[in-house]
């Protein structure tokens, strides 16, 4: 399940899904669109989980829920709670931090 945050709402996403990664980003990160349709692939593929593509510009709240202080970064919880994240722009660090989230 893919879903783009048009509101400052990500608490409520991580209450209602059991697992969830977040693609922290913004619309003048040039590495945060080129991560977009690789993070649209990893959901397509992770039926069980919910994506979700917050502008951590524009959501301060949703934002305060990792430690973002690089773009992209991509963060995983269960269960509600922060479990990892990782600043890449690399597909295969992002893969690695999706399996390591599902494995558990």
């Amino acid at each position: 399940m893919f879903l783009e945050l048009d509101q400052d709402n990500l608490a409520d996403s991580l209450k209602n899904n059991d697992t969830v990664v977040v693609q922290y980003s913004a619309t003048w990160c040039g590495n945060c669109r080129l991560m977009k349709p690789k993070f649209k692939k990893l959901a397509k593929e992770n039926e069980g989980i919910q994506f979700i593509i917050v502008d951590a510009e524009k959501f301060p709240e949703s934002r305060k829920l990792a430690t973002v202080d690089n773009l992209p970064t991509f963060a995983t919880f269960k269960n509600g709670e922060f479990k990892n994240q990782v600043q890449t722009n690399k597909f295969e660090s992002l893969k690695e931090l999706v399996d390591e989230v599902t494995s558990n």
